[in-house]
């Protein structure tokens, strides 16, 4: 019973270790070497451009800002006020 806990044991360890890590395992001999750097920082200030296009005409953007504030004024005539008052 003792050999089987600590099999399960060596088990269970083995499998939250990163097994591409290992050094025995190597490199594939098809991939070049790759290094690790560490302390780059994310290109965030590499934005994609600018649309030229409209999304939404204007006719139709505000069709829809009218639909949704008179459902917001419905909604907020239907629901009691939350203030306890």
């Amino acid at each position: 019973m003792l050999g089987a806990l600590a099999l399960s044991a060596i088990a269970l360890t083995g499998c939250s270790s990163p097994i591409a890590d290992l050094q025995s395992l190597g490199p594939p001999p098809d991939v070049s070497a790759q290094t690790k750097d560490t302390n780059t920082y994310l290109a965030v200030h590499d934005l994609p451009p600018d649309r030229d296009d409209v999304l939404i005409p204007a006719d139709q953007r505000a069709k829809i800002e009218a639909e949704l504030i008179a459902a917001r004024d419905h909604q907020a005539s239907v629901t009691p006020n939350s203030n306890g008052k």
